[in-house]
């Protein structure tokens, strides 16, 4: 079982690497787009703080949940919606999304053993949550180091949105409308530093998907396209899946071309 406050350590960690890109950066630097279409850096910072809001009510008080979920005015644009409402001046901004990831993480805390919390169309384990959380918050870095031209050092909390990306292969299907496979998948990734590899799966699926741990956390949550990731797929169901990865809830994602503009 996955320790809750290790893995809100490592949450912690996640967005505390996110903050030390963002902290020193001038007004101007808030504004360069990033690879999300008609985002700024500001809109991913805004973005985070806002799910770390509602994620907040949804375990602290489900009734002003589901009342933040019912007024929503357009729930096709819930996501763009709640990024453009948290938006504020850089100072106000940062100060408001550490505010609540502290008191996002206390609330998941004290969440009693085996309740669930509510979310959009499910609900959730504390643990969870905070992997969820962690996804978001490293994609959305990512998406803000791209902006910067950043490299960041792949970190073992990796295998923490791996493990995500794994479990979510049914979801990855249904969400494109196409049936969920019945065959398994083994996953066999390289974690960075160490090389240890990590698996998942059934040893001896017939279907598998191998490569570098980073590689697949890039794919399932649509950072990258496939061509341009160093990914191998063994038969037809892998195959598919990596087309179809997304370890996101909600519908598919407005997923990136290949940077040579090819996916063949």
């Amino acid at each position: 079982m996955v320790d809750l406050t290790a893995l809100l350590a490592d949450l912690a960690a996640e967005s505390e690497q996110l903050d030390a890109l963002v902290a020193d950066l001038p007004p101007e630097g808030w504004e360069r787009p990033t690879p999300a279409p008609g985002w700024t850096v500001a809109h991913q910072v805004a973005h985070l703080a806002w799910t770390d809001h509602v994620a907040y009510l949804a375990a602290t008080d489900e009734s002003a949940f589901f009342a933040s979920v019912m007024a929503a005015p357009d729930p096709s644009r819930l996501v763009e919606d709640g990024a453009e409402s948290f938006l504020a001046p850089p100072p106000a901004l940062l100060a408001r999304w550490r505010a609540g990831r502290s008191a996002l993480a206390g609330a998941l805390a004290a969440v009693p053993a085996g309740q669930k919390i509510p979310w959009y169309g499910t609900s959730m384990s504390p643990t969870s949550m905070v992997t969820a959380r962690l996804m978001e918050t490293w994609a959305h870095g990512e998406d803000v180091a791209d902006a910067l031209s950043v490299s960041r050092t792949p970190t073992a909390r990796l295998r923490h949105i791996a493990h995500l990306g794994f479990r979510t292969l049914g979801h990855g299907f249904s969400a494109h409308g196409r049936d969920v496979p019945t065959a398994p998948v083994r996953v066999e990734l390289t974690a960075p530093a160490d090389g240890e590899v990590w698996e998942f799966g059934p040893a001896d699926a017939a279907d598998r998907v191998t490569g570098p741990a980073l590689d697949f956390c890039l794919l399932v949550t649509q950072r990258r396209h496939r061509a341009d990731l160093g990914l191998t797929a063994t038969g037809p169901v892998a195959d598919e899946w990596l087309d179809v990865a997304q370890a996101f809830a909600g519908p598919p994602g407005d997923k990136r071309e290949p940077a040579n503009g090819t996916s063949s």
